[in-house]
């Protein structure tokens, strides 16, 4: 059998359970054998009858005397069997499994995993699992426990793996070059895909994993380096001259640029007069002023003769980027158009021929700036918010949108630095590390639902002095009909206790119009206090808010944390956050206290990857991270920093992988780059 055929090849596997394995992202014998174990359990301790201990999980060798009984008790159905070893017997114990009475034969031997418990005076072991012993069995073992779905057992899972491994016979061909195995110490790939399923020993466990925690890694990191080194040397970028035009914009704002935002600006008009196209990143906190250099970066191209288009994730924010970019370029001259999927057709074409016309220099707009039939003029420079939110493939798209124009991108989600490279290989990163002057710090206060009262009091009181407030509800995963329920009910609940404020919500059910007027009424003060679900949907600008109030925040990433709240603080005016939370567990209410001692968005990022993992960095799952198999960006940093000098040093002895011994790997780039998982 081979590793690329489809999983139906395996005894066993129908339409249905071939379904259900599909849920899990099984299709292939290789994406089977790639579906690590998330855990492992310890059965490889066998115990006598004779010493089991009461309430405490055993794993133990035993014969089936018989048929079982199956009774009826209450709401349950108890089935019993009794089985016996060489120092005794004992009885069996299995809730609501009926066909338990017959499943064993009398005479054969299993392993039987369970807590051994007495109730009524009678002792008994309430089966967990159970598995049949051949001929050929050597005592008890490590188990492997996988991520499931609902139909697929732990017990069927650890058969397929099994039937598996033993048909594909080490089928799997090793990518990695030899010199960089011996470099790095690693095992080969086929005895580290049979040992991280079935470890034999402590350290072949270790071995394997290291193995293939370096690989996966590898190859993430060596795909965008290879991306990073294919565009510098493919795409010859326009040539910015006009330097000046840069500082007259500056000197066109009603504030001075900070030291980072110049430096920053400094490095863009490197990047972009050199003949090469840019490709870098911007990082900054929310309020360090990314919009102000992607302004400058845009006058200049223009001043150029050129177009800029900057894409956002939602209407929301593009049309905040609009009004900001129109009211800061049009003394100058330059038009700016907004292009949204929720504008009508005719607002759409009229958008369309001032850019295919180049009579619009300045582009703002959602996924709808890269879609077909949007013609540019001459694309200089293609800006894209909240990075996270787009993948390679999309900045793909962007790119032959123009003759090769220079990409920058921005995130207002601190990411540590050794993260950045992984996430962000392909791009050059800049920091903005110094917020504006003038901006106060935010009161940052974690407290439990009984402030309830003191909250909407000091609500209400700043509200008569002319402020607003946000209010955050977190999103229902995978319900949305529940979740805007929720959003309603609890809006209607909050006008009851803010009987003098004007509470009004943006939920993701809402028409771009109306969301977008609810924010406009917002942003002019009609509306006193604002409830939302998302990050992203309280993206407006608001100077005149001063209360971010998070409820449940143990749901929420300490990064969304960190962004929401700088939300506010943004005025001349003392800002708060207000955290409200009754959980009770201690990594919980570690991440919140992180919160409350520090503003510095770094640090907090750091915390945030140690506490929740980088599965759940940005939150949702996909918001962020490429999906790792096995890699843990934080616990594995030490083999993140080998991975990254493998990659560098592999392209610098063969930049294009034309070399024989590196064709595996070279497919293997490729196949990550055209795939999903680079859509971060």
């Amino acid at each position: 059998m081979e590793w690329k055929d489809p999983i139906s090849r395996l005894k066993g596997i129908g339409e249905q359970r071939g379904k259900k394995l599909n849920k899990l992202g099984i299709y292939t014998i290789e994406d089977l054998l790639t579906h690590y174990p998330r855990d492992y359990k310890d059965r490889s301790r066998l115990t006598k009858i004779v010493e089991l201990e009461m309430d405490t999980e055993n794993t133990f060798l035993a014969c089936c005397k018989g048929s079982g009984e199956t009774i009826k008790h209450g709401r349950f159905t108890l089935t019993r069997l009794r089985v016996s070893d060489e120092s005794g017997e004992i009885g069996l114990l299995w809730y609501n499994q009926p066909y338990m009475k017959t499943a064993l034969n009398a005479g054969e031997w299993y392993l039987f995993t369970g807590k051994l418990q007495k109730k009524v005076g009678r002792k008994e072991v309430s089966v967990s699992e159970w598995e049949r012993i051949g001929n050929h069995f050597a005592g008890g073992r490590i188990i492997p426990v996988y991520p499931s779905a609902e139909g697929i057992s732990q017990k069927m899972l650890r058969g397929l793996m099994e039937a598996a491994l033993e048909l594909v016979q080490g089928g799997f061909a090793d990518d990695l070059p030899s010199w960089m195995r011996k470099e790095y110490q690693l095992a080969e790939r086929n005895f580290s895909i049979q040992e991280i399923h079935f470890p034999k020993t402590e350290q072949s466990f270790y071995d394997a994993r290291r193995r293939l925690v370096f690989e996966e890694l590898f190859l993430l990191q060596g795909a965008l380096f290879s991306l990073k080194a294919y565009l510098q040397q493919e795409n010859k970028g326009v040539v910015m001259k006009k330097r000046k035009a840069i500082q007259v914009f500056q000197n066109t704002l009603p504030f001075q640029l900070t030291n980072a935002q110049k430096r920053v600006l400094t490095e863009i008009e490197k990047d972009m007069s050199t003949g090469k196209q840019m490709n870098r990143l911007i990082q900054g906190d929310v309020g360090s002023g990314k919009t102000a250099v992607a302004m400058a970066a845009s006058y200049w191209v223009i001043q150029n003769g050129y177009q800029s288009v900057l894409m956002a994730p939602t209407e929301v924010l593009a049309q905040q980027h609009y009004h900001s970019f129109s009211a800061a370029f049009e003394n100058a001259g330059i038009t700016t158009v907004l292009l949204t999927g929720g504008q009508s057709a005719k607002e759409k074409k009229v958008a369309l021929e001032k850019v295919a016309s180049g009579e619009a220099a300045m582009i703002i707009g959602t996924h709808a700036v890269i879609q077909k039939g949007v013609e540019y003029h001459k694309l200089g420079l293609a800006i894209t918010d909240e990075q996270h939110r787009f993948g390679v493939r999309q900045r793909g798209a962007l790119n032959q949108k123009g003759a090769a124009p220079h990409i920058l991108v921005m995130t207002a989600t601190p990411i540590p630095r050794t993260l950045a490279l992984i996430l962000y290989g392909d791009l050059d990163v800049s920091i903005i590390d110094e917020l504006p002057p003038g901006r106060q710090k935010i009161d940052t206060l974690a407290v439990t639902s009984s402030y309830y009262e003191r909250i909407y009091s000091f609500i209400e009181k700043l509200v008569q002095e002319g402020r607003q407030a946000y209010v955050i509800c977190p999103m229902i995963e995978e319900n949305e009909k529940l979740e805007l329920q929720s959003v309603l009910s609890y809006t209607e609940a909050l006008r009851g206790k803010l009987s003098h404020c004007h509470v009004a919500c943006v939920h993701g059910k809402m028409k771009p119009k109306e969301k977008q007027e609810v924010m406009d009424c917002f942003a002019k003060g009609e509306i006193h206090v604002l409830v939302a679900t998302t990050v992203i949907e309280v993206g407006i600008n608001v100077p005149n808010a001063v209360i971010m109030l998070i409820e449940n925040a143990e749901r929420f990433g300490l990064a969304q944390l960190h962004q929401l709240r700088g939300r506010v603080g943004r005025g001349s005016e003392k800002s708060y956050c207000i955290l409200v939370s009754d959980t009770k567990t201690s990594i919980a209410k570690q991440r919140l206290k992180a919160l409350t001692d520090s503003e510095d968005g770094f640090a907090i990022s750091e915390m945030d990857l140690r506490l929740r993992g980088p599965g759940e960095f940005f939150g949702t799952r996909q918001h962020g991270l490429p999906e790792l198999k096995i890699a843990n960006m934080y616990q594995d940093m030490p083999i993140v920093i080998e991975a990254q000098k493998a990659a560098e040093k592999l392209l610098e002895m063969d930049p294009f992988l034309s070399m024989e011994a590196h064709e595996g790997i070279k497919k293997r780039f490729v196949g990550l780059l055209e795939g999903k998982t680079l859509e971060i």
